[in-house]
């Protein structure tokens, strides 16, 4: 999070009870990518906790800490990954998972980008104008086009998704995105993460309406809902 330690730690704590609430809600082992993302983010708002406390100390140190890398890592390493492959897992339909096999492809080049990157260049946070500026010096040139790798492995999939509920997520990212672009440009990988990371009740909804596994053999309650959605009934 992007504007004090105390709201990080607090966010965070907030986004991983979600994030394990959405771990219980997964009925199918393909679901847990996905519902594992809240977790993730509630962890990465946390390393960036420790961020804010080790720039504010009297002696802040020179280059990257363990909580800025593991900050920056999940920023731009796993996330251009971890969604589209989590988005695919949950999809049923072939036609719709060809497609998004181009994205996950997209995703894991942007991630090998940035993580050569992290370990060639430069990556510095700084604490400027209220916010965390994670300042670096990775080839100018080719920063544009693998963030534009970034936003398409990371937004897209949600709108190809046939899982119901997916494209309001795809919705809510690309107004943080678009809002964070224009409002704090240079802040753009803390902030942007801090608004992405308040869409995990989302994902905890997707999930909630989500089919539910059964197994053979298993007696339990099976949730049928009418075509509108409108009203439900229990039954063995």
């Amino acid at each position: 999070m992007c504007f004090s330690a105390e709201a990080s730690f607090a966010g965070g704590a907030i986004i991983t009870v979600i994030g394990i609430a959405s771990l219980r809600k997964a009925s199918k082992t393909a679901q847990l990518p996905f519902a594992s993302i809240p977790l993730i983010f509630g962890v990465q708002q946390i390393s960036e906790g420790f961020v804010w406390l080790s720039l504010q100390s009297p002696h802040p140190p020179p280059g990257l800490t363990l909580p800025s890398m593991i900050f920056l890592l999940t920023a731009l390493v796993i996330w251009p990954t971890m969604i589209p492959f989590s988005v695919l897992r949950m999809e049923e339909s072939e036609k719709k998972k060809k497609m998004l096999k181009f994205f996950l492809a997209a995703g894991i080049i942007t991630s090998l980008y940035y993580g050569a990157g992290l370990v060639i260049f430069n990556a510095t946070p700084v604490i400027s104008e209220h916010h965390i500026r994670y300042a670096n010096d990775f080839p100018p040139r080719l920063s544009m086009p693998v963030f534009g790798f970034y936003l398409i492995a990371t937004l897209t999939p949600f709108f190809i998704s046939g899982v119901r509920r997916m494209s309001v997520m795809g919705i809510l990212m690309f107004v943080s995105c678009f809002i964070t672009g224009v409002v704090y440009t240079e802040y753009l990988t803390s902030v942007w993460c801090f608004f992405a990371a308040l869409t995990s009740g989302v994902i905890y909804w997707i999930l909630s309406e989500a089919p539910v596994e059964v197994r053979p053999g298993k007696i339990g309650l099976i949730k049928i809902h009418d075509n509108r959605g409108l009203w439900s009934r229990w039954r063995n």
